[in-house]
């Protein structure tokens, strides 16, 4: 998708709900596009399922949550629990990716995943995972709710507190590093703002203190004089920024764009006039995020090939599509300490402005450690992993076995079938061959015959197509 062609797209068409036509049929890929989009990927069941439920329902699933999860969230509860207590922060990473792979609301985590990116907060400043496990509460509270009650809450968050100095800003000497990024990278985007705007922000914000393990607001450091903001004068305390900021023409619209390269695509920049609907949806509806998911997941621009594979898969996504996929029951400890190698370490963004996402996840290293870690989960042979992640197991689980049957397989399993006649010739004539490779003399044919379909899984992961979201 080029800039040219994002022009040429009508908003009124772009973001009216998508109904199945001759031209656009409700199909298979486009049940995984919605996986890969709303969710982690799905396993082999969840996509027939999908495929015969339809868009409206399954995408009114997503948003909701499947049963459960109250009970989920009670099951994990202690666990964090405990990580807070002992600092853990190595288990609270495998303990997010945990939630990732079985919450019956992938959808909300997610958006909460989006979050921890636009409020980039790390625990190499932090140092707490008590308070790095609050604030990921905090985004997952308010992922699919009112933007403006999350950035409300946020001011007075403490591990933002300790990552933008806040709790050192007092009356007389306050701390601008929360104003600026507020503007900058929260709520306006650069150039919607001065640097007076941000001094006299900044008054505002103080008198915040962290005491123990507790937030406390001390008046006596607090600036109630009044503060010219965004045009705006009054004695403004915190919420009356946020109020100011979001009053703004520029906020919808830079939140908007966030949201749109995050689910739409991230090799184009939307035009204002494509993302003015949208703005206008979310302005009027109080900022009320959950609306602004479903409007975009529900749009003909999601579902068109406009938008089909422009983004690439950032590391947690590949990581989980494997494991959902093949409904591996590993453990995530071993996921999360993958994850630094290919870029993307959770709880700890490479700065305030988060990761860069797109073209930056793909390097001849990250795509060497791709292709290591996609052969380690489903070889059987990596010590991290065992066989609790296995393709030949999944394969006699749905009872393929001919070799076009597994080509087929793992074809729809990953890629919903849809690759070039010419790959899936060459994914079938190596099936075809494999079993002249040589093998250790102690393999039954059973081993033989598993490590094919093993090394053809792992064949269909090096795929172009399946690093692209």
């Amino acid at each position: 998708m080029t800039d040219a062609t994002a022009k040429s797209i009508d908003p009124r068409w772009a973001w009216q709900p998508y109904r199945p036509s001759k031209e656009a049929p409700w199909d298979l890929p486009r049940v995984g596009h919605l996986y890969r989009r709303a969710a982690f990927g799905a396993t082999y069941s969840e996509l027939e399922a999908g495929l015969k439920a339809g868009p409206e329902a399954l995408i009114a699933q997503l948003l909701q949550g499947g049963p459960g999860l109250a009970e989920f969230d009670a099951e994990m509860a202690p666990l964090a629990k405990n990580l807070a207590r002992y600092n853990d922060i190595a288990h609270l990473r495998a303990w997010w990716l945990s939630r990732m792979l079985h919450s019956p609301h992938p959808l909300q985590e997610k958006i909460t995943l989006f979050w921890h990116n636009h409020f980039a907060t790390s625990f190499a400043k932090v140092q707490s995972t008590r308070f790095m496990l609050g604030q990921y509460e905090l985004l997952r509270r308010h992922a699919l709710g009112h933007f403006s009650e999350l950035l409300r809450e946020m001011s007075s968050d403490p591990a933002m507190l300790i990552w933008l100095d806040g709790r050192d800003s007092k009356k007389g000497n306050p701390n601008e590093n929360y104003a600026r990024e507020l503007m900058e990278l929260f709520s306006l985007g650069i150039g919607h703002y001065t640097e007076k705007d941000i001094r006299e922000a900044a008054r505002a914000f103080t008198g915040w203190e962290i005491q123990g393990i507790n937030v406390v607001f001390n008046p006596k450091q607090h600036d109630d004089g009044k503060k010219t903001v965004l045009g705006q004068t009054g004695n403004w305390s915190a919420t009356g920024i946020v109020r100011i900021c979001l009053e703004q023409p520029s906020a919808a619209p830079f939140l908007v764009g966030k949201l749109y390269r995050f689910l739409i695509s991230e090799s184009v920049t939307p035009t204002p006039e494509l993302l003015e609907p949208l703005a206008q949806q979310f302005r009027s509806s109080g900022y009320d995020f959950g609306a602004l998911v479903k409007t975009m997941l529900s749009s003909n621009l999601f579902f068109s090939p406009l938008v089909y594979r422009t983004r690439i898969k950032a590391p947690v996504d590949f990581v989980l599509n494997i494991v959902r996929a093949l409904e591996g029951k590993i453990g995530a400890t071993a996921l999360a300490q993958s994850l630094e190698q290919l870029g993307q370490n959770l709880f700890s963004p490479p700065s305030v402005k988060g990761w860069d996402g797109g073209k930056t996840w793909l390097n001849g290293q990250t795509l060497l450690f791709r292709q290591n870690l996609a052969l380690a989960l489903t070889s059987t042979e990596d010590a991290r992993f065992g066989r609790r992640c296995d393709p030949a197991a999944l394969a006699r689980k749905y009872h393929k076995e001919a070799d076009s049957e597994l080509v087929d397989f793992f074809l729809r399993l990953f890629l919903q079938g849809d690759v070039s006649a010419q790959t899936r010739t060459r994914l079938f004539d190596y099936q075809q061959h494999a079993h002249k490779l040589p093998a250790p003399v102690f393999w039954t044919e059973q081993d033989v015959a598993d490590h094919r379909v093993r090394s053809l899984c792992h064949l269909v992961m090096t795929l172009p197509e399946f690093q692209l979201d």
